[in-house]
C-alpha cells in the first residue's frame, strides 16, 4: 500500500496513487515533464508531420501492389481506431484489411460503430473470434490472482492475433490508433503492468487456470519487438501521431460523417474493460485510469484541469447500473455473484507477486528510447 503523503500535480491531475510519481520544485510531476521534454519537441502534426506520413503511405502502397490490401488495421470501434480508419482510407488512399478481435465482450455500440465505418468506406472486415472457453478461464485466473491488470487476457489476445496474422500472411504493415494526443501519459506500471509479458500470463494461468490454452493467441516481447520487426520486416505505424488529432472534434466528425456513437469513457467499447476500469481498479485498488486519460488531454490542451477535477468527483461507473454489471460479469464468466465478490475481497496483489519479464522490458525500453522509437518512460 502507498504510504506517501498525498500530493497531486499542479499541472495535470496525476497524484500519489501512482506510488512512483515524482514532482519538481514547481510541483509538476514527472509524467508532465516527460511529455514536455521528450514527446512534445519530437511530435510534429503540421506540414512536417503530413510529409512524413505521406512517405510512409507511399511505402505501404508499394508493398501492397498487386495484393487485396496493403496493410491491416486494428479496429475496436473506439474514437482512435475509427478516426484512424478515416485518415488511412480517405486521406491517404490506403487499402487496409480492417482487423477486429472479438474476445467475447463487445458492446453493441462498438459493433454498430465498426459496421457503420466498414460499410460506408466499402472495406473488408476480418473478425478473429477468440476461443471463449479459454478466454474466460484465463480471465477468471486473473481475478483469482487478485492483480489490478485483469484486462490482460483481452489485451494480449488482441496484439498477439494481429502480429500472428501479419506474420502468417506476410503483411509488412500494421496500423494502430495508439497516439500521443490522448495517450501521451502512460498508466503507471503498478496499475496495468505490461500486457505482453507472456511469462507472467502463463504463471498466473498455471496457478489459477483450469483449461489448457491450446487456441489462445500468444506472443512474447522478443518475438514481436525484435524478430518480427527486424527479421521479418513487420512495422507498426501510428498515423494519428502525424496529423492534428483533437478527440472531441474527431468524435463529432465521426458522428456527422458515419453515424458513429461516442462511449462514456475511453476503452468502454468492451463491457469487460468498462467493468475493469470503471469498478475493479478504483474500488479494489484505488486506481482511477481517468487520471491518466484526462491528464493526457490536459497537457495537449484538450481539457482544462478544473474540468477534469470536477469529473473525478463522480465515480467512473454508473451507480444505478453497477449491480447489474456485476451480475453480468459473474454470469458470463460462469461463476456466482458471491464468487466474484470473493475475488474483490481477496488481499490485493501486484505484478511483483508473480513471475515476470520485467528486466527484459526495462532493458528493451531503454534501447527503444535511445533509438528514438519510444518517447514515454517505463515506470
Amino acid at each position: 500500500m502507498n504510504k506517501r503523503e498525498y500530493k497531486i500535480c499542479t499541472n495535470c491531475i496525476m497524484d500519489t496513487t501512482d506510488s512512483m510519481i515524482t514532482f519538481d520544485e514547481k510541483g509538476i510531476c514527472d509524467h508532465c515533464n516527460n511529455y514536455y521534454d521528450n514527446i512534445f519537441p519530437n511530435w510534429h502534426t503540421g506540414e512536417k508531420g503530413w510529409d512524413a506520413l505521406q512517405k510512409i503511405a507511399v511505402k505501404i502502397k508499394k508493398e501492397g501492389t498487386g495484393k487485396e490490401f496493403d496493410c491491416i488495421m486494428g479496429m475496436s470501434g473506439g474514437v482512435d481506431s475509427s478516426y484512424l480508419l478515416h485518415i488511412a482510407t480517405v486521406k491517404l488512399g490506403l487499402r487496409p484489411l480492417v482487423f477486429h478481435i472479438d474476445c467475447g465482450w463487445n458492446s453493441q455500440v462498438s459493433v454498430n460503430n465498426i459496421e457503420q465505418l466498414v460499410d460506408k468506406l466499402d472495406l473488408d472486415l476480418y473478425t478473429e473470434v477468440i476461443d471463449w472457453e479459454e478466454m474466460s478461464d484465463l480471465q477468471l485466473a486473473f481475478f483469482k490472482a487478485s492483480v489490478p491488470h485483469i484486462d490482460w487476457p483481452q489485451d494480449h489476445a488482441i496484439f498477439a492475433s494481429m502480429y500472428n496474422f501479419a506474420a502468417k500472411y506476410k503483411i509488412k504493415y500494421i496500423l494502430t490508433g495508439a497516439n500521443h494526443s490522448t495517450e501521451c501519459i502512460k498508466n503507471p506500471m503498478e496499475w496495468t503492468y505490461m500486457g505482453s509479458d507472456l511469462v507472467q500470463l502463463r504463471d498466473i494461468h498455471k496457478k489459477f487456470g483450469q483449461r489448457p490454452l491450446r487456441n489462445y493467441p500468444v506472443s512474447n516481447i522478443l518475438r514481436h519487438k525484435v524478430y518480427l520487426r527486424y527479421f521479418r520486416g513487420i512495422r507498426v505505424e501510428r498515423p494519428l501521431n502525424y496529423v492534428p488529432y483533437i478527440k472531441e472534434e474527431a468524435a463529432k466528425f465521426l458522428d456527422d460523417e458515419y453515424g458513429w456513437q461516442l462511449y462514456t469513457q475511453k476503452h468502454f467499447e468492451s463491457r469487460f474493460t468498462q467493468f475493469y476500469e470503471g469498478y475493479w481498479l478504483p474500488t479494489k485498488f484505488g486506481y482511477d485510469t481517468r487520471r491518466v486519460q484526462f491528464s493526457s488531454l490536459i497537457v495537449t490542451n484538450q481539457m482544462l484541469r478544473e474540468e477534469a477535477l470536477d469529473l473525478l468527483k463522480k465515480p467512473s461507473y454508473d451507480e444505478d447500473k453497477i449491480v447489474h454489471e456485476f451480475e453480468y460479469i459473474a454470469t458470463k464468466l460462469g461463476i456466482s455473484v458471491g464468487e466474484l465478490q470473493e475475488c474483490m475481497d481477496l488481499p490485493n496483489k501486484t505484478y511483483k507477486d508473480y513471475k515476470s519479464q520485467l528486466r527484459t522490458f526495462i532493458w528493451g525500453t531503454k534501447v527503444l528510447r535511445a533509438l528514438g522509437v519510444e518517447r514515454r518512460t517505463i515506470r
